[in-house]
C-alpha cells in the first residue's frame, strides 16, 4: 500500500477512535491540564505521552498514531500539558532552547499524581504504566524514569539525548526497559552530541551513543551492540532508513535504539507531524515513514508488564 493511501486508512480509523476528554488536577496548588483517552475495558495498560516544546498534549492526538494504536489494542493514553508548553526536566536553563516552564514547576509530581489518579479510579493497571515523549518530552521521560522508576514498566525517549546534568541527577530505584529513537541529522539534538546546527539549538548534549551506553550501564547490559538490524526501506521517498540496535541485557532490562539514518528532529510515522510539512522539513529535517513511532514504541512496551 502506498504511503498516502496508508495515511488515508489510518485517518479514517482515527476518526472512529473514542473521543478524548480534557480534565485538570491540582498539583501543589497549581491546576494542571491533561487529555485522556479511555479504554473499552478497565483496568488497562496506560501510556503517558509527553509533547515537545511549544506543543500541547492535543498535538500528540492529531499528529501521531497514538489514539489509533490505543483503540486497536485496548489501552488508555493520557496526554498531559506542560506549563508554557514545556517540561521541567533535569537540565539546567542553559541546556534548554527557548522559554521553559515557570520557576518551581514540579512536573515529576504532576505526572506521578496523574498516574496515581488513573490507577485509583480503575482506569490504569498499576503494573502496566508506560512513559514516552518527544524532544523536551523525551528529556522529561528520562527524568521521570530516573526519579520515579517505581511507577513505570518501561520508557521511551524520542529525539533526545542526556546532558552531564541530567545524567548526574539520574538514580533510578530499579532498572526499567528503555527505548531510544534518534535521527542522525537532527539539527536540534545532534546525534553526535554537542550543539545542534539550528539557530535554536542549545549546547552540551551527549551523543546518542553515549546516552545509549548510559542506559545500558544502568540496566546491567553488555557495553556492546547485541544485534544491528537494518529495517526495510518501505518509503524510499522519505530519503531515510531505520536501523534497530539492541543490547545484551538481563531479562526484562532491555535497552534498544532505533537509529533513523538521515532522520531529523521528527517522530517517525505515517501521519505528517506538522501543519506545514515543507517548512518543518527545512527547519527540522526529514520525517521517516518506514516505521510508525507510536506503533514501534507500543510493541516494545507491551512486552513488559
Amino acid at each position: 500500500m502506498q504511503g498516502w493511501m496508508r495515511i488515508g486508512v489510518l485517518v479514517a480509523a482515527l476518526a472512529a477512535a473514542p473521543a478524548a476528554s480534557a480534565d485538570t488536577i491540582d498539583v501543589n496548588g497549581t491546576m494542571r491540564s491533561y487529555t485522556v483517552q479511555l479504554p473499552a475495558k478497565k483496568p488497562a495498560p496506560l501510556v503517558i505521552v509527553l509533547h515537545g516544546k511549544t506543543q500541547r498534549g492535543a498535538d500528540m492526538i492529531t499528529r501521531t498514531a497514538w489514539p489509533l494504536i490505543a483503540k486497536r489494542d485496548g489501552f488508555a493514553v493520557v496526554y498531559p500539558d506542560g506549563l508554557n508548553n514545556s517540561w521541567a526536566d533535569a537540565r539546567p536553563e542553559e541546556r534548554r532552547a527557548g522559554r521553559g516552564p515557570p520557576e518551581g514547576t514540579d512536573d515529576v509530581a504532576f505526572i506521578a499524581k496523574l498516574v496515581e489518579k488513573l490507577v485509583a479510579d480503575g482506569t490504569a493497571d498499576a503494573k502496566r504504566v508506560y512513559i514516552t515523549g518527544i524532544s523536551n518530552g523525551g528529556a522529561m521521560t528520562m527524568t521521570l524514569v530516573c526519579a520515579r522508576a517505581d511507577l513505570f514498566a518501561a520508557g521511551a525517549s524520542v529525539i533526545m539525548n542526556l546532558t552531564d546534568e541530567s545524567a548526574a541527577a539520574c538514580h533510578p530505584s530499579r532498572p526499567i526497559p528503555m527505548l531510544m529513537m534518534n535521527g542522525t541529522v537532527d539539527p536540534l539534538i545532534p546525534y553526535e552530541g554537542g550543539s545542534g546546527s539550528s539557530y535554536f539549538a542549545a549546547d552540551g548534549f551527549w551523543s546518542t551513543t553515549k546516552t545509549l551506553a548510559f542506559w545500558r550501564s544502568i540496566n546491567g547490559c553488555d557495553a556492546s551492540d547485541a544485534t544491528v538490524t537494518d529495517l526495510p526501506d518501505k518509503n524510499p521517498a522519505d530519503q531515510s532508513t531505520v536501523t534497530r540496535i539492541s543490547s545484551r541485557c538481563p531479562t526484562g532490562h532491555d535497552v534498544v535504539l532505533y537509529r533513523v539514518n538521515n532522520g531529523g528532529h521528527r517522530m517517525p510515522g505515517l501521519f505528517p507531524d506538522a501543519h506545514f510539512p515543507k517548512l518543518a522539513a527545512g527547519l527540522l529535517g526529514p520525517q521517516n515513514g518506514d516505521i510508525d513511532g507510536a506503533d514501534t514504541i507500543w510493541a516494545f512496551f507491551s512486552q513488559f508488564p
